[in-house]
């Protein structure tokens, strides 16, 4: 029985040691992913940010990666540490960084192109609007007999009040529309 035991918490432990491995990388859209699963082909390997098994203590005792680089001294020439710290390669982050600000700007320039379209279709609109307005009013004070077609489906012709109703409308729609 407690063979049973010590074999369920060791199966126990190492389930736990899968389930923290953990994955992260930025994807094409600029954003930090965290999954169990390795990231698609399509991610470039310096956009994978930690992957399992990637840890600096899995590394062999001996191996240059685990030491750290020296720091300078004064007796080796260096004036300070601030232009030991601007000379070291910098982290991923400043290129995610620019990365993520050109993806921004990116999309602030397709969305201002599509404002801008948006704008032109509008304007269009408006002016063939603008165009029909003044059409029905020209044939409004033409004087010629206007007929048209009721909810009902039936033809009626214009009276002097209707024709000034219309004509009101047609000018209100010209203001909006034509200035």
């Amino acid at each position: 029985m407690n063979i049973v035991r010590i074999f369920l918490a060791c199966t126990a432990l190492a389930v736990c040691g899968v389930a923290t491995a953990q994955y992260q990388w930025i994807d094409n859209a600029g954003r930090k992913i965290f999954s169990d699963r390795p990231p698609p082909a399509d991610i470039p390997e310096k956009n994978v940010l930690k992957q399992p098994g990637a840890a600096t203590s899995a590394l062999p005792a001996g191996s240059a990666a685990m030491a750290p680089p020296p720091a300078p001294s004064a007796a080796d020439g260096s004036n300070s540490d601030a232009e030991a710290v601007a000379a070291k390669p910098s982290a991923s982050a400043p290129g995610v960084d620019k990365l993520l600000e050109e993806k921004k700007k990116q999309a602030e320039a397709t969305e201002a192109a599509k404002k801008a379209e948006e704008e032109k279709r509008i304007a269009a609109l408006r002016a063939e609007n603008c165009r029909r307005a003044q059409a029905a009013k020209a044939g409004l004070e033409s004087g010629v007999r206007i007929a048209r077609t009721n909810a009902k489906g039936e033809r009626e012709i214009l009276d002097d009040s209707g024709r000034a109703e219309e004509m009101r409308r047609t000018q209100a729609v010209i203001q909006s529309e034509c200035s």
